[in-house]
């Protein structure tokens, strides 16, 4: 078996191989800021990661369920047990597709079925969404909800580069199967980040010493974090921007782990390690 099948198999089982129930997965993709070219349906088309993601269901023994109908929230969401966001911002404001968006009570509605259990899953833009009051190059003393609840805020991101991630927690479920020591290196689209929940467990670090652009003449900051929101498990990660990620390996085993994580379909325990593997993470200007 080549190592990429090796890689996706062994981070699918993470999702299914647990329990033999089937687990449900939401994604939601509404964009009510700028649109990603991997959740932009063409017609009745499914969009990239949204076709991506129901392959890594069938791999993985989960169902995915994908919309961008933000009144979604304000019916039941007991059926699911997962709820994924690739979105960007105010969801109960407008979207230039037209979508229906998310009610105030809807929004409500989510953040009480995470605390009281759902796992919760962002990919890339999910941080550039329910951006805090103030202004956006400073840390806040009051978050936004939804940001509370996911662990950070976006800030701005530079010219497309390549970059290396760190790897922290190399036992995190899927990280293990990466098959690297300490980092490694993708071309995407790289965020920049604020408002961290002091509990984050820190998986991947963004290492900014040799990346080009203003935006990241900063200390390393985190990329890819954990935390328990009340009783509900989140998983957030940096990557997703361009198609081909969605299609490397790599980020869909770490993917794949994350969504396994967050569905209570494999324990591992989450110590906080913000301050230990980024300790000057906060400081948003100058090294």
């Amino acid at each position: 078996m080549r190592r990429r099948d090796l890689l996706l198999t062994a981070a699918a089982g993470a999702l299914g191989a647990a329990e033999a129930r089937k687990r449900k997965v939401l994604y939601f993709t509404r964009s009510a800021g700028f649109e990603h070219s991997v959740v932009r349906r063409e017609g009745a088309q499914l969009s990239h990661s949204e076709k991506l993601l129901i392959e890594f269901g069938r791999r993985g023994g989960f169902e995915v369920e994908c919309t961008k109908d933000g009144r979604v929230f304000d019916a039941s969401l007991d059926q699911y047990d997962v709820i994924a966001f690739y979105t960007t911002g105010d969801l109960t404001g407008p979207s230039k597709d037209g979508s229906p968006p998310m009610t105030a009570a809807g929004k409500g509605k989510l953040l009480e079925a995470i605390a009281k259990g759902k796992g919760f899953v962002g990919f890339h833009s999910a941080t550039d969404t329910f951006h805090s009051k103030g202004p956006r190059d400073q840390n806040q003393s009051e978050i936004d909800p939804y940001i509370a609840m996911l662990g950070g805020e976006f800030v701005i991101h530079g010219a497309q580069q390549e970059a290396s991630l760190l790897l922290t927690s190399p036992k995190f479920p899927g990280a293990g199967n990466l098959g690297i020591a300490e980092g490694m290196p993708f071309t995407d689209e790289w965020y920049t980040f604020k408002n961290f929940a002091k509990d984050l467990h820190v998986i991947l670090v963004q290492e900014t010493e040799y990346m080009k652009g203003e935006a990241y003449q900063r200390p390393d900051f985190p990329a890819t974090w954990a935390r328990v929101h009340g009783q509900g498990r989140v998983f957030y990660t940096s990557l997703g921007h361009r198609e081909d990620i969605w299609t490397n390996p790599f980020f869909q085993a770490i993917a794949l782990g994350g969504l396994g994580w967050v569905a209570g379909a494999v324990e591992f325990g989450i110590p906080p390690n913000l301050d230990a593997v980024t300790p000057r993470a906060s400081q948003l200007k100058g090294r």
